[in-house]
């Protein structure tokens, strides 16, 4: 994993707090004076969270902060393993919880990655992964259809990694499904170990979205001709 200084923050951040007494805002785009790619930055502030995050279907690279180490490491290993430039930066109400801060980054990763991609008639579609991590083994399969649907088959023991709880998981990848419009399909076939049945489910889910969003020609994947 490689995580920028604690100091850091991409322009137009707040240098502190989370956004405290400011109306939500959501912006998105590819920005303008970076190459021409598969690429997009959005940014989300509320009185919440303050999160910037820039996606890359076509460069790897990973620096993520986000104020919870172990988020952070997953996000880095679905980076690597899907070989996705992944830039995110967020501060968020870690005197609550890790809530707020976990969800709204899925909702910007989400947003992100269907701005990179474009159409998604223009994709491979489909993506499927199993990855196992000693004992515990994932399988994750997507499908950039449009259709945000979440299937969460997910048996683990209750444990925090800090200030992230087992049950923020499925919080994190429903908010990614649902802005990324994807279906999603997460199982944890089997495992006794908490951080080794979530680091194969990252791992997994970078390695089927690598498939899904792989560039292809000759039209949609889809009988209707469009994917909606």
């Amino acid at each position: 994993m490689t995580a920028g200084p604690e100091s850091s923050w991409p322009p137009g951040g707040p240098p502190s707090g989370a956004g405290a007494g400011k109306s939500p805002v959501l912006r998105e785009a590819s920005l303008a004076a970076e190459p021409a790619g598969r690429a997009a930055t959005v940014e989300r502030t509320t009185r919440e969270t303050a999160v910037t995050c820039r996606v890359d279907l076509d460069r790897p690279g990973c620096r993520v902060e986000t104020g919870i180490p172990f988020f952070d490491h997953m996000l880095a290993a679905w980076s690597v393993h899907g070989g996705i430039g992944l830039e995110l930066a967020a501060r968020g109400d870690l005197d609550v919880d890790a809530h707020h801060t976990v969800e709204d980054v899925g909702l910007c990763l989400g947003r992100a990655l269907r701005q990179a991609a474009g159409d998604y008639g223009t994709l491979a579609r489909f993506g499927v992964a199993y990855v196992p991590m000693d004992e515990a083994l994932a399988r994750v399969v997507v499908d950039c259809s449009g259709r945000p649907y979440l299937v969460w088959a997910v048996d683990l023991p209750a444990r925090s990694f800090g200030p992230f709880h087992t049950d923020l998981a499925e919080e994190f990848w429903r908010a990614v499904t649902a802005e990324a419009r994807l279906t999603l399909h997460i199982d944890l076939l089997r495992a006794r170990n908490a951080h080794h049945g979530l680091e194969a489910i990252w791992k997994a889910a970078g390695r089927a979205f690598a498939q899904a969003f792989a560039p292809r020609t000759g039209g949609p994947l889809s009988t209707k001709g469009v994917l909606e």
